[in-house]
């Protein structure tokens, strides 16, 4: 079995925040020359990057792709099965998946005997936290360098995803980096929206036994779970998000959902798999079983998948579906 720093690597494919960020940035320390896309599950499973993975390519933080040569991660439903790795180690694939709380963390143990990570290391905690659901509310809520970094990488940048991982790849620390013009200059215009985020929040939510659902849908914004239920705290278990909007352009996203659990009330996981949830109706729907995500999918008024296009009231039907589960549990 060919060691996994002799494979040949020229690109790198990872998920677009921040434990895709640091990922890559291990990575490059290993492959320096190695060309690096940010991208999203959906993307690898639609096939919207296929011309850009080949067998020199590693695919980490995402789905498992056909063609690449090296694949990290440690999300659940992406892990695989002996007869996948056995398919993939037969053309010179090598997998490498493991139940840490993010990949970073497995890219750090896989790689830090093979190159010298010592300065990654002041990341890794956060890391950690941010990704698996263990950070606490005041951290979350705090002015930690590393909290502001997450909220502000965004694959949909491109320049800015550049210049956060040459840094990062470079040795900047989190307080270094978060004083870096361009990200300073970020990083304020984030709090504006954070603080802009959270007076909207009561607007467009609601709870329902134990969910928050939150719809902000057509409003050119996102966030992810922790914000939710640190604003609700003990009132929910879990939360909903819809985002995007039924006629996506290049400022907007197509309809989708996140779901996370209240990790700030349930720290070792939440009452429910919400994977449940996010691989209800949408082939592509997957993630942690305490933090996932899916497209809205085109139902009929019977929760049958139509072949249409979706629909702003597709929102409703989508959830109506999830409650029923939820309410089950």
């Amino acid at each position: 079995m060919v060691a996994v720093e002799e494979i040949q690597i020229q690109r790198i494919v990872a998920d677009g925040d921040l434990d895709g960020l640091l990922s890559a940035a291990i990575l490059k320390r290993v492959w320096n020359d190695a060309e690096v896309r940010f991208s999203h599950p959906a993307e690898i499973r639609r096939g919207d990057i296929d011309d850009f993975i080949h067998e020199k390519t590693a695919v980490v933080d995402l789905p498992f792709h056909p063609n690449c040569g090296l694949h990290i991660d440690h999300h659940l439903t992406n892990k695989p099965t002996e007869l996948q790795i056995l398919e993939a180690e037969a053309r010179g694939c090598k997998i490498i998946w493991d139940s840490a709380l993010s990949a970073a963390r497995v890219c750090f143990d896989t790689f830090r005997e093979i190159v010298d990570l010592s300065d990654i290391e002041q990341w890794m905690d956060m890391v950690d936290k941010l990704d698996g659901g263990k950070i606490s509310r005041e951290e979350f809520l705090s002015n930690h360098p590393i909290v502001w970094i997450g909220r502000i990488m965004d694959a949909s940048e491109p320049e800015l995803c550049a210049l956060l991982l040459t840094e990062i790849t470079d040795g900047a620390s989190p307080d270094m980096l978060i004083n870096v013009e361009e990200i300073h200059e970020k990083v304020r215009m984030a709090k504006d929206e954070f603080t802009r985020l959270q007076s909207m929040i009561d607007e467009c939510s609601e709870i329902d036994d134990r969910m928050a659902i939150v719809r902000l849908n057509g409003k050119g914004v996102r966030t992810n779970g922790y914000l939710i239920t640190a604003h609700f705290g003990g009132d929910c278990d879990a939360c909903i998000i819809i985002h995007g909007d039924a006629e996506p352009s290049e400022h907007q996203w197509p309809l989708s959902a996140s779901f996370y659990s209240n990790s700030f009330l349930h720290k070792e996981g939440g009452l429910f798999d919400l994977t449940t949830l996010a691989t209800a109706f949408d082939v592509d729907g997957g993630g942690h079983a305490n933090a996932c995500g899916c497209r809205i999918q085109p139902l009929s008024d019977t929760g049958i998948i139509e072949k249409r296009e979706v629909e702003t009231k597709d929102i409703e039907k989508n959830i109506d579906a999830w409650m029923r589960e939820w309410r089950g549990r």
